[in-house]
């Protein structure tokens, strides 16, 4: 069985963690499947938002320490920081259509720092997150130190890192680490409706949006007031905003097709 899968539903690709038995933990085929399947969705015009989510217990449990201690199977570190991790981070931020980490169960290490990269983060209510790294002598990768002390502060980013607490759902929506906890029993139903309502809405700009954020971790006030220029400029240029402005004009909803 494959260790990822896809389903589409209306313009939603939903893209499944499968490996259960080990609590959806990566292994090199998993991170490379993962990055072609991204891949794909990046292309594929009919896909309009993104769904991260695991089969099973957790959403992902991070790095599978079997290959990793196993002399046959184990890649190495910088291989599977280069050709695993740091790629899946990359395209997650540059992807253009916003990508939502339905957090099902636990997520550690790797596993939480790949929803924290995400564009949305919701969680189910018995979800949990635990930088797990110092637990086991290893440092935070999978751009953990650039978002979480962004997402919540230095102190509390740092404090989470260094002794590897557990952060349940509510903590880490309390926190700023998450958007919104959902009831466990209608999670799937909730986070699929707030993707379809992200699917129906104009790509072009959510994309040129998400650009705009990445460039804000950065940039100075000067630089990022120029790229809001350039790329209002663009988002101007496009079907969608026609549309928009039409829709507004005639009292009716809008109808976007992502251009």
């Amino acid at each position: 069985m494959s260790s990822i899968l896809v389903e589409f539903h209306n313009g939603v690709a939903k893209i499944i963690f499968n490996r259960p038995e080990a609590f959806n933990s990566f292994n090199r085929e998993m991170a490379l499947r993962l990055q072609e399947t991204l891949d794909k969705c990046t292309v594929d015009t009919n896909v309009r938002a993104i769904i991260l989510t695991g089969n099973g217990k957790a959403f992902c449990a991070g790095q599978d320490l079997k290959e990793v201690t196993s002399p046959e199977l184990n890649p190495g570190f910088r291989k599977i920081l280069e050709e695993h991790y740091n790629p899946i981070i990359e395209r997650i931020r540059t992807i253009e259509k916003p990508i939502i980490a339905a957090v099902n169960g636990v997520a550690a290490g790797a596993g939480a720092n790949i929803a924290l990269a995400c564009d949305i983060v919701v969680a189910a209510e018995h979800a949990s997150f635990i930088q797990a790294f110092s637990k086991i002598g290893l440092v935070p990768d999978s751009a953990g130190t650039f978002f979480l002390p962004r997402l919540i502060g230095f102190q509390k980013a740092s404090a989470l890192m260094l002794l590897g607490d557990k952060v349940n759902a509510k903590q880490a929506e309390s926190l700023g680490m998450l958007y919104k906890v959902f009831n466990s029993d209608t999670f799937e139903e909730d986070y699929m409706k707030l993707a379809t309502q992200l699917s129906k809405m104009p790509t072009k700009a959510l994309g040129l949006t998400k650009r705009l954020l990445n460039n804000s971790m950065t940039n100075t006030v000067t630089e990022q007031l120029a790229l809001e220029s350039e790329l209002q400029i663009e988002a101007a240029e496009s079907e969608d905003y026609a549309e928009g402005v039409t829709a507004f004009v005639e009292k009716r909803k809008p109808i976007f097709k992502g251009k």
